[in-house]
């Protein structure tokens, strides 16, 4: 079927009804809806392929005249290009929903015309990121727009109604299919679940195509309705216990990404499926979705399938499912169709969508190094957006009203192992060479900090000359702790309980809102315990302070021609106001997908900005405080950063807090099975790229986010010029 629409009216075209030799070609249309014309052209049995073309292409020239403009071709199948090629139209629309020449009975010039028809369209949809991905290098405007669903409408199987008649006496449980029972349905495993569990009735609805019906299992617990109307199918699922999808992994299956799926999920359905690819990358991450690739696997997985049906208690599942379907409404889906068409014909009633390569959103490290290297490296067009008013992210720093460069989230102090780094930042800024060192304030006795040396001889009055003495006394105080799971074993396994709740229990709750035995050990894994007197905070190669500061680097890194930047400007808004071909997501992975699955819980910080009429606070550029009954956990003094001499001095106190913007994930096991479910959605949004603290739900030091940033951009960049390359590539010789 292929649609033919204009700005008035919506015509399908189907599929030619044949008729007595001697009849004369015409066509018959009626109306199902306001503006909308179904269209059956009639043609006499015989014709050759040529004149049944031509009978086809007068009889459409008939139907179209007069039309108005824009004039718009929709194609399902390419076969229809055959008699309309001729059409001008103002937009060419290839609907892709399957790769139907890897069906039975494909024309034998499908291909061909495929190949014509992507050279002549202006605009490609796909049924499924599977389908995309293969489409993509073929054509320069691919979108992909997986099966969306009429929730409403088989959210109506959840209402107890009527059975229909032919369902009605089938005992429970029922596991049911609805759709084309064809090539891609697995027959075996279908006879297969009926041998194993005959006190199931599987009931098959849908008509029989291209296969012999006589190729179908009988058993006596599997009955074949036949085929049904749309409005019919939400009773039929309605009598269901489970939603059965026993496809076939084949070529004709490699591509699909089925529909019944959402419907099934809308219906109330828990859903058992063979390994398709897009129900595993879209749905498979779903408690209502199971995954089998055996006839023993499959049935196990529809005796869970029943087990969480029949379980009244829990309805998580269904929840859940409900929250994936929240965006896959048709009207959202047609209305971004239109959109795109919209800017083909040039009629949008809104001003002219700028169009960008990509969107990065947010403007901190993560989104500042894919910009840069996708314009620069990449030749993209990229537009940058924050919702904060400025660039940099959480290292954005600005000069005071006392001329004193502060950092307004934070101190940020750059180090590194990674010569790569190094170079490539390098190309933005100078460098201050600066070692950051911290001493704990435990009582008004100041040491440093993490505990070396020095620290144990200050604070025991000792007199330690060497590591193996150092070694030896940490040695009599530590606790062995096994296994080291929480942040609380790391150290005392390596400390001791006196040195534990001197300086991390009381730091460690203030900043986490919570006691180190109940966060993972990486927390305190962080920060090393020396034997040796090094009191640098860090111990690697490079440790520097950009020169002009992080913001004037932030500058010059998207200060590019194909670089556009909007502050203050919210993802949700600005993705109505542009278009663009791919995104760069560098929020919080959880808020791209409307918590679907609930937030991700991070802690916060609130800052408190001080200029002091003094010109020194304290011998170093931080002092942590780790007691309780201290409200902040650090004062940070930004003169030994920047090496400003100045008669004033601006400090800075840092307080922890549950609410606010997201800092810190909170690692703990439930958190990071949370995450990797969010992990799961985005590794199915293959146009979106996670990047980034926030993105990825860790605690990143600034080089590894970098790191992150410029080995995500290479692996993407090598992907897309290959795709570049094959779309450069003649399409007739695919």
């Amino acid at each position: 079927m292929s649609i033919m629409a204009h700005t008035q009216q919506v015509i399908f075209w189907e599929e030619p009804i044949f008729e007595d030799p001697g009849a004369k070609p015409r066509i018959e249309s009626y109306s199902p809806a306001a503006n909308i014309e179904v269209v059956v052209p009639h043609l006499p049995e015989g014709l050759t392929r040529e004149a049944g073309a031509q009978a086809l292409q007068a009889l459409l020239d008939e139907c179209l005249s007069g039309a108005p403009r824009p004039l718009v071709r929709w194609y399902y199948t390419p076969m229809m290009l055959v008699f309309s090629r001729h059409l001008q139209a103002d937009c060419t629309v290839y609907d892709c929903m399957d790769e139907l020449a890897n069906f039975r009975f494909a024309p034998p010039d499908l291909a061909d015309l495929e190949a014509e028809l992507l050279a002549a369209a202006d605009l490609v949809f796909t049924g499924g990121y599977s389908l995309y991905e293969a489409k993509r290098p073929l054509h320069r405007s691919v979108h992909a727009f997986p099966s969306s669903v009429d929730v409403a409408h088989f959210a109506q199987a959840r209402q107890v109604g009527a059975d229909p008649a032919d369902q009605a006496e089938l005992p429970r449980p029922r596991l049911g299919f609805y759709g084309v029972i064809d090539e891609r349905m697995d027959l075996d495993l279908l006879a297969a679940i009926a041998d194993a569990r005959p006190e199931w009735s599987i009931v098959m609805v849908g008509p029989v195509v291209k296969i012999d019906p006589s190729e179908l299992p009988e058993r006596p617990n599997i009955a074949y309705l036949g085929g049904k109307t749309y409005d019919q199918l939400p009773a039929y699922a309605g009598g269901w216990d489970v939603a059965l999808m026993p496809f076939a992994i084949n070529a004709a299956t490699r591509y699909i990404s089925p529909t019944k799926t959402p419907e099934y999920l809308a219906a109330g359905l828990p859903v058992v499926s063979t390994p398709i690819a897009d129900v595993v990358r879209h749905y498979g991450h779903l408690s209502a979705v199971m995954i089998a690739d055996t006839a023993e696997g499959f049935v196990a997985a529809c005796e869970r399938a029943l087990a969480i049906q029949r379980d009244s208690a829990t309805t998580h599942w269904r929840q859940e499912a409900d929250a994936a379907l929240a965006g896959q409404s048709w009207l959202a889906v047609g209305s971004a169709m239109r959109a795109l068409i919209d800017e083909v014909t040039g009629k949008s009633d809104a001003a002219p969508m700028e169009f960008y390569d990509y969107l990065v959103v947010g403007a901190g490290f993560a989104g500042a190094v894919m910009a840069e290297r996708l314009a620069r490296d990449g030749g993209k067009r990229v537009l940058v957006i924050d919702r904060r008013d400025l660039i940099g992210g959480n290292a954005h720093d600005h000069p005071d009203e006392a001329g004193i460069m502060v950092h307004r989230y934070g101190p940020h102090i750059f180090h590194t192992n990674s010569q790569d780094i190094v170079d490539y930042l390098s190309q933005f800024t100078e460098w201050r060479p600066y070692e950051h060192r911290v001493l704990a304030d435990l009582g008004g006795m100041q040491v440093p900090m993490p505990i070396n040396r020095t620290t144990l001889n200050r604070l025991y009055g000792l007199n330690l000359q060497t590591e193996a003495e150092a070694e030896d006394f940490l040695a009599q105080r530590a606790e062995p702790v096994e296994p080291l799971v929480t942040s609380a074993d790391v150290v005392i396994s390596k400390v001791g309980r006196e040195l534990y709740e001197a300086f991390f229990r009381g730091y460690t709750r203030k900043q986490w809102g919570m006691d180190p035995s109940e966060l993972d050990k990486s927390v305190t894994a962080r920060v090393p315990t020396r034997t040796n007197t090094d009191d640098r905070y860090f111990t690697d190669s490079f440790q520097a302070m950009p020169a002009d500061g992080y913001t004037a680097m932030f500058n010059a890194m998207l200060d590019h021609p194909l670089i556009d930047i909007r502050l203050g400007v919210d993802f949700d808004d600005i993705r109505k106001q542009v278009h663009f071909d791919r995104l760069v997501f560098t929020g919080p992975i959880d808020e791209y997908f409307n918590h679907c699955f609930g937030k991700l819980p991070y802690r916060s910080l609130e800052f408190r900005h001080v200029t002091l009429d003094q010109e020194w606070l304290q011998p170093v550029a931080v002092i942590n405080y780790p007691a309780e009954d201290v409200r902040f956990t650090r004062v940070t003094e930004y003169k030994h950063l920047t090496g400003q001499v100045a008669e004033k001095t601006s400090i800075t106190y840092e307080y922890p807090c549950a609410e606010g913007d997201p800092y810190y994930p909170i690692p703990r096991p439930e958190n990071q099975a949370l995450f990797r479910r969010y992990e799961d959605l985005a590794a199915s949004t293959p146009d979106v790229l996670f990047v980034g603290r926030l993105a990825t739900y860790r605690y990143y030091n600034m080089d590894q986010v970098v790191g992150q940033a410029l080995a995500k951009y290479r692996r993407h960049i090598a992907q897309v010029r290959e795709e570049e390359a094959m779309i450069d590539q003649p399409i007739a010789a695919e």
